[in-house]
């Protein structure tokens, strides 16, 4: 059978959303994908805070970026923090910004992501992250739309549109005390719940073949084409890592290809596919719990512990417990 061109599978289902170096595309036609256009659109046209709910790689920073150039602030800027990618000591001065001698080595003041993002959209990813002295000042934000910087006397109107997102359960982190409740409420106002890939597989064939002409265009040559064979490979695999998963997939496949065809030995799809043992062993499901969540965390020992709410001490302790890695 031939190959099959990305021209085939985009047609009309791509939106672009230009910003830039930052250009994403809005690809999908399952109905799935569509209730989530639908609900980011109603929303978009609205000051009010959005929440978007969603599994590691679904997209939820597309999703907010649509929000954004659909909305009557999309000509203001669009600023992103990943609230887990920043130690506790900088989220804070990062996200409020800082006068001059507030702390050892504040030798200048510095306006935070708030004040960058007047007149646009603020996007809070992995809020559940948030430090509980930062969720306090950012309560303040949402409340009073004003904050002060570190070290600050002066109180600064905070013209910001807010989008957070998280790969977790906000509710069950308010339960646990990991989250406040009362910034649960002000963030949760309109929630879009992001699905998986793996419930919308309709859309793989058109994601992959967005992701062939942008993989084709980055280096001035012509897409590489799937055979039949490697699309039905990847409309059968489950993609737990989600979009994120299918492109890094793909441009590992248009590598080994070589220009040519990418068939479905070249996804490596097989390889790829997390070990996951159906046990009613604890010792089992607490490695599974561990081994995942310090996948999600990309390593990060002090992050993996806060989510599986232990001490660092105990994780390391699991570590070794359980064979696994415990380099810093």
């Amino acid at each position: 059978m031939n190959a099959l061109h990305p021209d085939d599978f985009l047609g009309r289902r791509v939106t672009w959303i230009d910003e830039g170096r930052h250009a994403e595309r809005v690809v999908g036609a399952s109905p799935a994908w569509r209730d989530v256009l639908k609900r980011a659109t109603l929303v978009a046209a609205t000051e009010t805070t959005a929440c978007l709910y969603g599994e590691s790689g679904t997209g939820k920073e597309v999703v907010a970026r649509y929000i954004h150039r659909t909305s009557p602030r999309r000509r203001g800027p669009f600023v992103a923090i990943n609230c887990a990618a920043l130690p506790e000591q900088l989220l804070e001065s990062e996200l409020f910004g800082f006068e001059r001698g507030a702390f050892t080595g504040a030798h200048m003041a510095k306006p935070g992501q708030i004040e960058r993002a007047a007149g646009g959209v603020l996007f809070l990813d992995e809020i559940t992250e948030m430090t509980p002295a930062a969720q306090a000042k950012f309560l303040r934000v949402l409340q009073e739309r004003e904050f002060l910087r570190l070290g600050g006397t002066r109180s600064i109107r905070a013209n910001i549109r807010v989008v957070v997102a998280t790969n977790r359960d906000l509710r069950d982190a308010v339960a646990r005390g990991r989250f406040r409740a009362d910034l649960y409420y002000r963030v949760n106002v309109f929630d879009i719940r992001i699905p998986p890939l793996r419930d919308r597989r309709a859309d793989i064939p058109l994601l992959a073949a967005s992701f062939l002409s942008e993989f084709g265009m980055a280096s001035d040559s012509p897409p590489a084409e799937l055979t039949p064979e490697a699309i039905d490979a990847l409309r059968n695999y489950d993609w737990p890592g989600n979009v994120r998963e299918l492109r890094n997939a793909l441009e590992r496949a248009t590598i080994l290809c070589e220009g040519g065809a990418i068939r479905a030995e070249d996804l490596s799809l097989s390889a790829n596919a997390p070990q996951v043992v159906d046990s009613t062993d604890l010792e089992v499901i607490e490695r599974q719990a561990i081994e995942r969540v310090l996948r999600e965390v990309d390593g990060n020992k002090a992050r993996a512990s806060r989510r599986l709410g232990i001490s660092r001490m105990q994780l390391y302790t699991r570590l070794k417990k359980h064979g696994l890695d415990a380099s810093a």
